[in-house]
C-alpha cells in the first residue's frame, strides 16, 4: 500500500474547502484516508492554512509521497521545516 499527501475536497459547489490527508494512493479523491493533517482554505482572504507538522512529518518519515498540489501548499505554509525535495 502506498501512501500519499494529497488534498480531498469539501464545501458546497463554488465554495471550496480543501483537507490534507494522508490517503492511499489507489483511494479515490474523496474516498477512505488514514488520517487528516490539515486543512486549506482558498475562499478567505487571505488564504487560511493549518498544517499539523508533527503528523505530516510522520507519515513523510514513513515514506509518504506528497502530490505536487499538496507540496505547494506545503512550501506556502512556510513554518513546515522539512526536506519536500527528497519526495
Amino acid at each position: 500500500m502506498a501512501v500519499r499527501i494529497r488534498l480531498a475536497r469539501l464545501g458546497a459547489k463554488k465554495k471550496p474547502f480543501y483537507r490534507l490527508v494522508a490517503a492511499d494512493s489507489e483511494a479515490p479523491r474523496n474516498g477512505k484516508f488514514l488520517e487528516i493533517l490539515g486543512y486549506y482554505d482558498p475562499m478567505k482572504d487571505p488564504e487560511e492554512i493549518k498544517i499539523h507538522e508533527d503528523k505530516v512529518r510522520y507519515w513523510l518519515e514513513k515514506g509518504a509521497l506528497v502530490s505536487e498540489t499538496a507540496k505547494s501548499i506545503l512550501k506556502k505554509e512556510g513554518s513546515v521545516k522539512f526536506n519536500l525535495a527528497a519526495n
